[in-house]
């Protein structure tokens, strides 16, 4: 199909204390799950692409070359004024395009929508959100647990451990 990557990862920016969690989570729990364990390539800004790189155009070209985009839902990704652009150019090829699947992981608890774009809420309310809740944590790294094989179900078919 063209594709060099399984999925690509939209998540908060910002330096917080609750960023520092989704930092590690994105940097390090996704790539030994997904990547070590799983055998799926995930593109993740900061990572994939490289400084001096025109982000906007490196941004577009790798989601074209995912065949599926995560989305971390935190309250910061939320309540960010500024808009994220990965975000913006993600929902457009879901939504208009409607050549990319879209898989939301709820990192924290959002409560109600309504804040949501309207692009977001119309996605959730299509597929739903997959939690991270607390008792994932106990367990993070391993594969078998309720949240990642949730998350692996939505993942393209390329190999599923045993």
């Amino acid at each position: 199909d063209g594709k060099i990557y399984d999925a690509y990862v939209i998540y908060p920016k910002n330096h917080t204390s609750e960023a520092n969690f989704v930092e590690y989570f994105v940097y390090q729990i996704m790539p030994d799950i997904l990547e070590n364990k799983c055998g799926y390539k995930l593109c993740i800004y900061g990572r994939d692409i490289y400084p001096g790189e025109d982000a906007a155009s490196a941004i577009e070209k790798r989601m074209q070359k995912s065949r599926r985009l995560i989305i971390l839902l935190t309250h910061q990704l939320i309540n960010s004024k500024e808009d994220a652009y990965d975000q913006h150019i993600a929902l457009y090829s879901a939504l208009i395009q409607n050549d990319t699947k879209v898989i939301l992981l709820e990192m924290e608890k959002i409560g109600t929508y309504g804040k949501l774009q309207e692009s977001l809420r119309f996605i959730i309310k299509q597929q739903g959100t997959i939690k991270w809740k607390e008792e994932h944590t106990v367990h993070p790294q391993s594969p078998n647990s309720k949240f990642w094989k949730q998350v692996r179900y939505h993942m393209p078919l390329t190999c599923w451990p045993s």
